[in-house]
């Protein structure tokens, strides 16, 4: 028997997962009060299975044999026999407790409800249901269709065989999965918000312009993207938004705290590609900046932004937010980044990255350069992440 799976909420990222779990055999139900938003939705997938057939990658029967898979209503009720329903509704807390609620009334108590936060708390959200047991996030990333990691977020209550029959279903579906504790960032948003805040603050201070610092983290990093560009295509406004989450839920810890020239960004609505400027000129074809390319420089770039990555993994370990393995996992398959952190500061020395922070925490008087306990321990030790 088929896997009956329901999607509150019929934007982009509902309509992705909608996608991938018909993909793979789900029967699924997509509700959203909006008729508008069901409607764009239901086109918006269509046009998508068309592309595919297209280029080849899917036969018109597959792609309509998909399709017929997934029912678009406006009734909260038909969740009621779903073995997994997954909220992707606004990131607002009283929204989506409001919606956690609702799906309590509907659905079986062997039913697995769940929510695709990227920035709220999972228990805060499961706070308006009486069973916690059967709760947990999942969250996948855009565009969820490409994007292979899942972060798993179990509540302190969750029952643990539940925690391994997600997995399962998100592994059929082709996932990647990795388990995160329910903290601010959980491990992906967490863990790269240095990439972004130290390099705002290597421009805020002078060093170099957004063109030399993408250069450099590409030239020696082996990083797909540079901050800046990577900040551009994402939205300002979205990675903005994540700092600033991160940032609150951690107590206003130094580390997160957003920088003043990002602000700016999103104040003057200069979002990045999707406004046509944000770091870089997008319209009219303008060429990207040219890099003052020495190499010096960029080398002492990488390594600081480096240093800093290291040792928020390193922290996240520490706090046992998530396992080596799986904080490796989600930079290398979420972010695509070059190397896991914590397998690349064993190669560059633990030490040698202590040594780093600890200059620049003297330079700068600045303690969101306190190399974290973990690594102070282990490079005092001389052990590795690895053996």
């Amino acid at each position: 028997m088929k896997q009956k799976i329901s999607v509150i909420g019929a934007g982009t990222m509902g309509t992705g997962i909608a996608q991938v779990a018909a993909t793979y055999g789900s029967v699924v139900t997509l509700i959203d009060t909006s008729q508008e938003a069901l409607e764009r939705s239901r086109s918006s997938l269509h046009s998508v299975m068309n592309r595919l057939v297209d280029k080849e990658k899917s036969s018109p029967e597959e792609s309509g044999e998909i399709l017929s898979r997934i029912q678009w209503t406006n009734e909260m009720e038909s969740i009621a026999d779903s073995e997994l329903v997954i909220e992707a509704v606004i990131e607002n807390m009283e929204v989506k407790q409001k919606t956690f609620s609702d799906i309590e009334s509907f659905v079986s108590n062997d039913c697995i409800i769940s929510t695709n936060t990227s920035s709220l708390s999972v228990e805060g959200i499961a706070s308006s249901c009486s069973n916690l047991t059967r709760i947990a996030g999942i969250h996948f990333f855009n565009p969820v269709p490409l994007m292979k990691l899942v972060e798993v977020v179990p509540v302190e209550q969750t029952d643990s065989g539940l925690i391994e029959n997600v997995k399962s279903i998100l592994q059929s579906w082709g996932k990647t999965v990795v388990i995160a504790k329910d903290t601010p960032g959980f491990i992906v948003n967490r863990v790269a918000r240095p990439f972004y805040g130290e390099a705002l603050r290597i421009y805020d201070e002078g060093l170099a312009d957004f063109a030399t610092i993408d250069w450099a983290m590409k030239k020696f990093g082996g990083f797909k993207m540079g901050p800046f560009e990577l900040m551009d295509y994402i939205g300002n406004d979205v990675n903005y938004n994540a700092t600033e989450s991160v940032y609150i839920g951690s107590n206003y810890n130094p580390r997160y705290k957003p920088s003043p020239t990002q602000k700016k960004m999103v104040d003057e609505g200069l979002l990045g590609r999707k406004s046509g400027q944000g770091y870089y000129d997008y319209s009219n074809g303008t060429a990207i900046p040219k890099p003052a390319a020495d190499e010096e420089s960029g080398k002492k770039i990488f390594k600081r932004i480096l240093a800093m990555l290291i040792n928020e993994a390193a922290d996240t370990l520490n706090l046992s937010i998530a396992s080596r393995d799986d904080i490796d996992t989600a930079m290398t398959i979420g972010v695509n980044y070059p190397k896991g952190l914590l397998k690349w500061a064993d190669e560059i020395g633990i030490e040698s990255v202590c040594t780093r922070l600890i200059k620049f925490q003297s330079h700068s008087d600045d303690d969101r350069y306190k190399p974290c306990s973990l690594l102070i321990k282990m490079a005092k030790e001389n052990y590795n992440f690895y053996a």
